[in-house]
């Protein structure tokens, strides 16, 4: 999943009563302001790395001895905390989708080559969509059930905003009332910045190759509380042998990559676990699935950034969503 959302926190001399940290998680960027109390930076450092650890020893598809990892291969079935709550939830954002979020789906990213092997040469996806589908897994007390054994998860579309929200809970318990916690672009905030404003977050613009991180921004939001996650297709994807364009969000119906003229989804919800899905299944959608699918829930905050006609762009802001954009 491409996450673009970028922080800026204001360029006035911060406050003694606020931690900033800065750094790596989950293999992307971190960045935390927060007035935690009584605690120095370098604790603070600490937790978050601890926090870092076990996420990636439950979550992660590219480490081998992940607790997903080991369930992928059949070798337990037991499951912790965070694979329950991403996989109830998972299964409560693709009841919205038509079919087109689906955290079984690793088959098929694994086949295209975002899931940390080499892609195949000509996917044979009328094999692999045989076992990818939710209905094909659930939860038996503390155990993972599969109804074939080469059902595998890909949590990518979730995890990385579920840590989100288990960093921002933890600097809540170290005591603080105003923050921002930022992986990779998703991010939660509360209160206000350093600055006694609103915290103001940059949509990036969504051309094919943007690597900028923050220099070309087509929107700038404000937010007091939730959580925001943008998804595109301009970062993770490449061309195949005929030029086609293979991006990383592939829909779980046809096994084939979703692209369309949507180009980035942007969501705040009151999670961004919550935001990290929504903004998946949008994409997964394509444009126009996306755009009759928002009007039917109205409740949802989303910006969409789509190719326009003549080369430049178009945009989608949901009623509830322009409280935000300034």
């Amino acid at each position: 999943m491409c996450l673009c959302a970028l922080v800026a926190a204001g360029g006035c001399r911060r406050k003694a009563d606020y931690t900033t940290v800065d750094g790596t998680m989950l293999g992307t960027t971190l960045h935390v302001v927060a007035d935690v109390q009584g605690i120095a930076p370098q604790e603070l450092r600490r937790r978050i790395l601890q926090l870092d650890a076990e996420a990636k020893a439950s979550m992660s598809i590219f480490d081998s001895t992940s607790l997903l990892s080991r369930l992928n291969r059949n070798e337990t079935d037991r499951i912790d905390r965070h694979i329950a709550y991403n996989l109830r939830l998972a299964d409560s954002i693709g009841a919205l989708s038509g079919g087109r979020y689906d955290v079984t789906v690793k088959p098929l990213t694994e086949a295209w080559g975002f899931a940390g092997r080499e892609r195949a040469a000509v996917p044979n996806l009328d094999s692999l969509l045989a076992f990818v589908g939710h209905d094909k897994v659930r939860i038996e007390g503390d155990r993972l059930v599969k109804s074939d054994p080469r059902v595998q998860l890909d949590f990518n579309s979730i995890a990385k905003g579920y840590t989100v929200d288990l960093l921002a809970a933890l600097v809540e318990e170290l005591g603080a009332r105003n923050y921002i916690v930022d992986i990779g672009g998703e991010l939660r905030c509360r209160g206000v910045n350093p600055r006694g404003e609103t915290w103001r977050i940059g949509i990036e613009t969504p051309f094919d190759g943007n690597m900028t991180n923050g220099e070309y921004l087509q929107r700038r939001l404000r937010m007091t509380e939730g959580g925001l996650a943008t998804s595109g297709n301009y970062r993770r994807f490449y061309l195949d042998d005929a030029g086609n364009k293979v991006a990383h969000t592939i829909d779980p119906r046809t096994g084939r990559s979703a692209v369309s003229r949507l180009l980035s989804v942007t969501v705040a919800a009151p999670t961004c676990a919550e935001a990290d899905a929504l903004g998946t299944m949008f994409l997964a959608m394509g444009a126009d699935d996306a755009l009759a699918a928002v009007q039917r829930m109205p409740q949802l905050k989303v910006y969409f950034i789509l190719a326009g006609a003549d080369g430049g762009f178009e945009e989608y802001i949901s009623p509830r969503m322009k409280q935000f954009i300034y």
